[in-house]
């Protein structure tokens, strides 16, 4: 079996004042390329703290974490940028657009983080225009964030996670701040994405959007309390 990421005992503390804060405590994960795998947990679990390790935004403190085929803990900090901008793409619960850029240019922006990239090539933006139709803003690419509603503005934060082609997509509370219509069509969207073999990876406290995976685990206080698993899962229809 191919995996998308492994971590493997991993730890991380954090030292607040004199206080030191198990923030997670001995995780074993496996996530398979293809898994649409949802975390849940109360708040301090540790559900947000694994999120941001697998998106190589932090480090651990201990344990091996295996990124596609490469050790995190082995790679530098320029290493890591660059593994964050070409294998995962990120979907925010506060969707996190540059407010003065449009559409289309939100969109672009991870092809300017990549390696010796200057600009935006024509090939690159018929590529962006396509995922802007494809997440159904073909008409609104001039717009900027403030004239969108929350749903078009987490569509452009899905089209934005694609640009590159990543290997994963970490969704944190993707549903969090929509409506309830919405957020059914937001997770079709990503329903849509899992059956094309996407591997997906999503922080929620809401049981109906977890139910959208194929697997569930559990966090508590900084460990993996239990798994469920959901053979022959068929994505919940929008």
């Amino acid at each position: 079996m191919q995996y998308a990421a492994r971590l493997s005992n991993i730890r991380k503390h954090y030292q607040l004042g004199t206080v030191e804060v198990q923030a997670l405590r001995g995780v074993t994960l496996d996530v398979p390329k293809g898994d649409f795998l949802a975390i849940m947990g109360s708040s301090g679990s540790g559900k947000s703290t694994m999120l941001n390790l697998l998106g190589a935004l932090d480090r651990p403190t201990s344990g091996k974490y295996i990124l596609g085929e490469r050790d995190v803990s082995e790679m530098s900090d320029d290493d890591l940028s660059e593994a964050r901008n070409s294998l995962i793409g990120f979907i925010f619960q506060s969707f996190n657009l540059i407010q003065q850029y449009t559409v289309m240019e939100n969109i672009q922006v991870p092809l300017l983080y990549r390696s010796g990239a200057s600009a935006i090539t024509r090939k690159d933006a018929k590529k962006c225009e396509e995922l802007a139709e494809r997440v159904g803003l073909g008409s609104r690419m001039d717009h900027r964030p403030f004239q969108l509603s929350g749903g078009q503005q987490q569509r452009v934060a899905i089209a934005r996670a694609l640009v590159n082609d990543p290997a994963i997509i970490l969704a944190d509370e993707p549903t969090g701040n929509l409506d309830s219509a919405t957020g059914v069509e937001i997770m079709r969207i990503l329903d849509e994405l899992h059956a094309e073999g996407r591997t997906i990876i999503m922080v929620t406290h809401e049981n109906d959007i977890a139910e959208h995976a194929n697997r569930q685990i559990h966090m508590r206080d900084g460990l993996i309390a239990g798994e469920g698993v959901f053979p022959g899962h068929t994505p919940a229809k929008a």
